[in-house]
């Protein structure tokens, strides 16, 4: 299992490379902002070799923490589920009461994966994805499984005490 660790400054220029490769670049839209994910706090998984595994990058405010980037090089081995303790567990120690995420009406692997975590379905943006094309025509049309690319889900975990 890869080696988890808080993002540090020594790691950015690698995150960076990262979510140019795996996301497109590392601007995330998050309600019309531009977000420079590899600004963020979070956690970072390196294999033996000292490649990135994963990653996860959050946004926090006063009452939540909010996953901005998720992800994992191999699906199915239980590293995005660490990622998603490790940022309950940050989040908690912050003194927050919720973390947030959202994913695409494409995204059925994202939307089960969070699901099975303890999120529940907490908002519907319909056609957020329409907007941010009209900004970003390069935004596919069709996402996964061939369904139309239209609208954002918000998912939340509300995070007790425990």
């Amino acid at each position: 299992m890869p080696t988890t660790h808080t993002i540090e400054a020594n790691d950015r220029e690698r995150i960076r490379a990262f979510l140019d490769l795996r996301w497109g670049g590392p601007t995330i839209m998050l309600d019309g902002r531009a977000i420079d994910a590899t600004a963020l706090p979070g956690f970072i998984a390196l294999d033996a070799d000292g490649a990135i595994a994963g990653l996860v990058t959050l946004l926090d405010d006063a009452a939540q923490s909010e996953i901005v980037t998720l992800d994992a090089v191999r699906a199915q081995a239980g590293l995005g589920t660490r990622l998603v303790e490790l940022a309950v567990g940050r989040a908690r120690a912050l003194g927050l009461s919720r973390l947030l995420t959202r994913t695409t009406n494409d995204n059925l692997d994202a939307l089960r994966f969070y699901q099975r975590r303890g999120f529940r379905l907490h908002r519907l943006a319909a056609g957020a994805i329409d907007l941010e094309r009209e900004a970003d025509p390069a935004i596919a049309l069709l996402g996964r499984h061939g369904i139309p690319l239209r609208d954002e889900i918000s998912l939340v975990r509300v995070l007790s005490a425990d």
